[in-house]
């Protein structure tokens, strides 16, 4: 008897802690009434909201929900993936029916999929992948995206064959599949010219405040940089930010990703060279209308992509929309 009091005992702290953690969540629902009616329940874990980037992804998100009559439950992880495994446990117990997770480690995430998996919830993965088998996976090229910033570096440098110059690379989050794909993909390119050296910078999880921090230590070291390449245009409007103050933005070159509008405007300024297009909030929308077909039981592709394109000082004006946040896909 006294081993089943201690197993109820057991089980009963599990369901109290599983309940707080759904203190975490920072989305609305589209539908006050949950799923009473008998609407499709969504549940997202983000890795942070501190990114424009993934606020414009969650709106996207939100509005598509919306539209389609869907219920839909954010939580940020904050770029902790234990805190992420439990905001997954949380969703889970509240009875989502669909679960999108951008994962804040992609091999980290295996528990709570694991149970997710256990608990017949399908799992979709945005923006970044994870290890483990997903219903779908919605997102974008991202080593293709690093070629593209790589050719432009190329071209800014002097061209295919001739470029010269010093680097600097402002990096993602460690470990992120996401990071090591634009890393890659840069690098593929850039490493075939024997005249460009590549700083790699401290990882700055694609926070602004983060890159300020990691370009003002860069730049100590390295006055003589030629060109700035950050995987995300927040980062780099971090490294704009030192350049301008210590004086040298007119001698480096800025490249970034994801088509941020307050980029597009620096690129119109002649302060940002170019810029690879991330649309968020066409993943948002993918993300909502791909788990909305998996919830009718619909088959869906393995992979979504939401396409891609550089912008710079040839095409800007087609981009340049101050009521945006993030360029659309053309």
């Amino acid at each position: 008897m006294k081993k089943r009091l201690n197993i109820f005992s057991v089980l009963t702290m599990m369901v109290l802690i599983l309940a707080a953690c759904g203190g975490n969540e920072v989305g609305t629902n589209t539908s006050s009434e949950g799923n009473a009616e008998g609407k499709l329940v969504i549940g997202f874990s983000q890795p942070t909201l501190e990114s424009p980037f993934y606020t414009a992804l969650v709106e996207g998100a939100k509005e598509e929900a919306s539209k389609l009559g869907a219920e839909l439950i954010v939580v940020d992880a904050q770029n902790d993936i234990e805190k992420q495994n439990s905001d997954i446990q949380s969703l889970i117990t509240k009875g989502i029916d669909v679960l999108l997770i951008n994962p804040v480690n992609p091999s980290g995430v295996a528990p709570s999929l694991k149970a997710a998996e256990q608990a017949n919830i399908p799992v979709i993965a945005v923006d970044r992948n994870t290890k483990q088998e997903v219903a779908s996976y919605i997102g974008r090229d991202n080593e293709e995206m690093g070629r593209e910033a790589g050719k432009k570096a190329v071209e800014l440098l002097g061209g295919e064959g001739k470029a010269t110059g010093k680097i600097i690379e402002i990096q993602g989050d460690a470990g992120g599949t996401v990071m090591q794909a634009r890393h890659d993909g840069f690098h593929e390119i850039v490493e075939k010219e024997s005249g460009i050296e590549i700083i790699e910078g401290p990882y700055s999880n694609y926070i602004r405040a983060e890159a300020v921090s990691a370009m003002q230590d860069l730049l100590q070291a390295h006055s003589d940089v030629n060109l700035v390449y950050a995987h995300n245009d927040d980062m780099a409007l971090g490294a704009i930010q030192v350049l301008e103050k210590s004086g040298k933005l007119q001698d480096v070159s800025i490249v970034g990703i994801d088509g941020l509008m307050e980029a597009i405007k620096q690129i119109k300024a002649g302060k940002f060279k170019a810029t690879v297009i991330n649309d968020p909030i066409s993943l948002g929308v993918l993300s909502i209308q791909t788990a909305v077909k998996i919830g009718k039981g619909e088959t869906v592709e393995k992979y979504v992509d939401g396409g891609t394109g550089l912008i710079d000082e040839t095409n800007v004006d087609q981009y340049l929309d101050e009521t945006k946040k993030f360029a659309e896909i053309k």
